[in-house]
């Protein structure tokens, strides 16, 4: 029995290291895969107790490893899934535009419609799964939950890793940024830890009635689903992206901006960094032996992210991130504009005018579309075009509003609390 508690420990510590080796060591991260294959192999081989006597019935009975290993790995999967489903429920349209991107890479185009309905419930299933883990309501359940998750997402990422089909699985929405591998490795280390409640689930137990605890799991699944209707109606209430308020978007940067790129040798694996204007590009013989992996980019003002262009494909951008007092109205989709919203569009676009404010649109319409809409909306004046990708980010909501001055993101809302800008400027 205190063997196989130590066999227990060294398993989960084993898959704490290989995950800090990952992401600090990616150039073994071969070997660490091999470890962590291992590893995953050698717990579900022995991780079952040893048989310690037979049943009335005939069945061998089997004692469970001690009880604070399996709190442990319950707590660190719960807290692992509470943070990656907070990280998405904060920005539940980050997470529909993930699954479109998705469904095209997989040919499924025919599920987009339901995209914002199945990203609440991927999500609102992830939260349920670690709250009810490390509150200890419903364990079996959220193991079983917590296994057929990771088997699913753990076969998505390999394919992912593989094939490169989508380049960012938005595992952590915007807060983290992972490669695939990185994903796969990281799915890999929760399987490893999962896998000990999996193999003795027997010994999960609640002493609270199974009444009472469905009734705390539906109180967890209101409560989260209200945090994720607030972020889609309104804005993140933790904002992870680049034009979060408070940021100075045309900031100087500290340093020039530098790009390194990472290749690996096809036949020997070992990888190298070189900084993109210095790796030969030229020689071809090199470039037939070595494949690119990864880039990485040091100073420069590369979260900015954003280009913006006027009717005549001049570049646009500098000057709307060095004109004081601007109001930016984003819409990565016009057509979706309701008659209420260009009501309320109207409504600040005249205050502001009156007031001062340089008021401009930036949109991924087609001129001839935007042209259309100046003719039924004479009070959209000077409109500019972008990156549909890029005006998402900069406000979720379709139309958006942001408020910047010299580039200073002062404040930006969602069409839903329009009339609180309104009374703002």
């Amino acid at each position: 029995m205190k063997n196989k508690s130590v066999l227990n420990w060294i398993s989960i510590a084993v898959a704490i290291a290989s995950a800090v080796g990952i992401f600090f060591i990616p150039e073994y991260r071969l070997w660490f895969l091999v470890v962590l294959v291992l590893n995953v192999a050698v717990t579900f081989l022995v991780g079952l107790p040893p048989v310690r006597s037979v049943s009335p019935s005939g069945l061998p009975r089997r004692c469970a490893p001690r009880n604070d290993v399996l709190v442990v790995c319950r707590l660190l999967v719960g807290a692992l899934f509470i943070f990656s489903s907070f990280t998405k429920g904060v920005d539940p349209l980050g997470t529909k535009y993930k699954m479109l991107d998705y469904f095209a890479a997989y040919h499924i185009e025919w599920l987009n419609e339901a995209a914002m309905v199945l990203a609440v419930l991927m999500i609102l299933a992830e939260f349920l799964i670690g709250i009810c883990l490390l509150t200890n309501v419903c364990p079996k359940i959220a193991t079983i939950g917590g296994a057929l998750f990771m088997l699913l997402f753990t076969g998505v990422t390999l394919f992912d890793a593989l094939y490169d089909m989508v380049p960012d699985c938005g595992c952590f929405g915007t807060a983290v940024k992972m490669t695939n591998w990185q994903t796969f490795y990281k799915n890999l280390v929760i399987d490893a830890v999962l896998l000990h409640l999996v193999l003795n689930i027997r010994s999960l137990k609640c002493r609270l009635k199974a009444g009472t605890q469905f009734v705390i799991g539906l109180v967890y699944a209101l409560l989260f689903t209200g945090f994720q209707l607030y972020n889609y109606r309104h804005l993140p209430v933790v904002d992870f992206m680049n034009w979060k308020v408070g940021r100075q978007m045309n900031a100087k940067p500290e340093q020039e901006q530098q790009i390194y790129l990472t290749f690996r040798n096809k036949e020997t694996g070992k990888t190298q960094e070189y900084l993109s204007s210095d790796y030969p590009w030229n020689d071809s013989v090199w470039m037939s032996q070595w494949e690119f992996v990864d880039q990485r980019v040091v100073g420069g003002n590369s979260y900015i992210g954003f280009s913006a262009l006027d009717q005549d494909g001049d570049e646009v951008t500098e000057m709307i991130l060095n004109t004081p007092n601007l109001l930016m109205f984003t819409s990565h989709d016009m057509v979706q504009i309701t008659e209420k919203e260009w009501e309320k569009i109207k409504a600040i676009t005249e205050k502001a005018t009156q007031k001062g404010y340089e008021v401009i649109w930036v949109t991924s319409a087609s001129p001839e579309y935007v042209e259309e809409m100046q003719t039924k909306h004479p009070y959209v004046y000077e409109v500019y075009f972008g990156d549909e990708l890029e005006i998402k980010t900069i406000v979720r909501f379709n139309p958006g509003l942001i408020w910047l001055d010299d580039g200073l993101v002062v404040d930006k809302w969602s069409a839903v609390d329009f009339e609180k800008a309104w009374e703002r400027i």
